[in-house]
């Protein structure tokens, strides 16, 4: 009979231990920080979206703004004389044709003749060394003028780096005198030669500098794209924690407010800005950049995962967040909660006992069907067979 041993391999699969609703709402509530509205703003939490975007691989590197050579124009006079009128100084903004001073010719005259020097290009009084009254030669420069629109990026490449450079990569730039302002630069060319001692070599960007914002001589730092991958998973490395064997980032409950789950990641490449997620993240999931550091010292004074959803809900939970079960709604007392959830009180029940239950109930039917029609079977055979009669 095939009865005993379907019961059998139903009993083994019922000894089979498979992880219960509460033991997922523990895991749940180990690892969820819940924060009230003021712990939220004392940490300042910031949330961006996990989404897949173009990945860049980079490498960093330091460097300086030199203005291009060809871009500088020097002022000088054609006369000896004296300068009695000087209208721009150093640091002021120069348009082309512009009369920049005045010399009074030493020859004899009265008055002596004047001659006015005008500007030569556009741009920034990068240096004036004359004042007026100050005697000038023909072979003395009065001032120079910078054309700042564009300047030269130079980056101290590693050696082992430049060979995978190409002329007309991109490197984003940015500069400590204009925070949060990064501008991108393209390669023009390689300098010279190496330095020794530092095993780098010069890579010269031309940046477009249109508000002369960028000046000569700040110190820049370049994030020089090497290649770029589309539909990658990344996000923000201000959103990854822990130690490089167990990685993982908080990302904001859907349910809950001011609830961040700490969830584990599998990391791939990473960039000066963001870090590929290999594993452990979904499109749309919020992920806290701003107090995720925070967030790891802040169970001790947060709200419990309990309270929070007891608020949300309007009815009591367990400690670890999971429903109440009906016996302890019971123990709790009648009328103690009249909150119904519907599905979610049906979903109590694990689904398993519910479909071994219905297959041992299947099973006895057509025992029972089998075992009614076995007399019926015994007499026809008897029937058939006179020396049994």
């Amino acid at each position: 009979m095939k009865f005993p041993r379907i019961a059998l391999i139903a009993a083994t699969l019922a000894t089979t231990p498979l992880p219960s609703p509460a033991e997922v709402d523990h895991a749940r509530a180990a690892n969820t920080v819940v924060l009230d509205e003021i712990g939220a703003k004392n940490l300042r939490i910031e949330t961006v979206e996990a989404e897949e975007s173009t990945f860049e691989e980079t490498v960093f590197s330091l460097g300086r703004i030199e203005a291009i050579p060809a871009k500088r124009a020097g002022v000088s006079s054609r006369i000896s004389g004296r300068v009695t009128a000087l209208n721009f100084t150093l640091g002021d903004t120069v348009q082309a044709g512009a009369e920049i001073l005045k010399v009074e010719s030493r020859q004899p005259g009265n008055p002596p003749p004047v001659i006015s020097i005008e500007s030569p290009i556009s741009g920034l009084v990068t240096k004036s060394p004359t004042a007026l009254g100050d005697p000038v030669e023909p072979s003395t420069a009065i001032m120079e003028i910078t054309d700042l629109s564009e300047v030269h990026a130079i980056a101290r490449v590693p050696e082992n780096q430049a060979g995978r450079m190409q002329p007309g990569a991109i490197a984003h730039i940015s500069v400590a005198t204009l925070p949060g302002q990064a501008m991108d630069g393209e390669l023009l060319r390689f300098g010279t030669e190496a330095d020794r001692e530092s095993g780098t070599i010069d890579a010269v960007f031309r940046v477009t500098n249109p508000d002369s914002k960028l000046r000569p001589g700040v110190r820049a730092e370049f994030s020089i794209v090497l290649s770029k991958r589309d539909n990658v998973m990344s996000v923000p490395r201000a959103a990854l924690q822990g130690e490089p064997s167990n990685r993982f980032v908080y990302v904001k409950d859907f349910g809950l407010k001011f609830a961040y789950i700490k969830t584990k990641v599998e990391i791939g490449e990473m960039n000066d800005q963001f870090v590929e997620i290999l594993n452990g993240l979904l499109p749309g999931d919020e992920v806290v950049t701003r107090g995720a550091y925070s967030l790891a010292f802040a169970g001790g004074g947060s709200v419990s995962l309990k309270a929070a959803l007891d608020a949300a809900h309007g009815h009591e939970h367990n400690e670890d967040g999971s429903e109440l079960s009906a016996a302890q709604k019971a123990a709790k007392g009648a009328g103690g909660d009249h909150h119904e959830h519907g599905a979610e009180g049906a979903s109590a029940e694990s689904p398993f006992w519910k479909i071994t239950s219905g297959v041992l109930g299947l099973l006895l039917i057509v025992a029972v069907v089998k075992g009614r029609k076995a007399p019926a079977s015994d007499e026809e055979s008897s029937s058939s067979n006179p020396e049994l009669v």
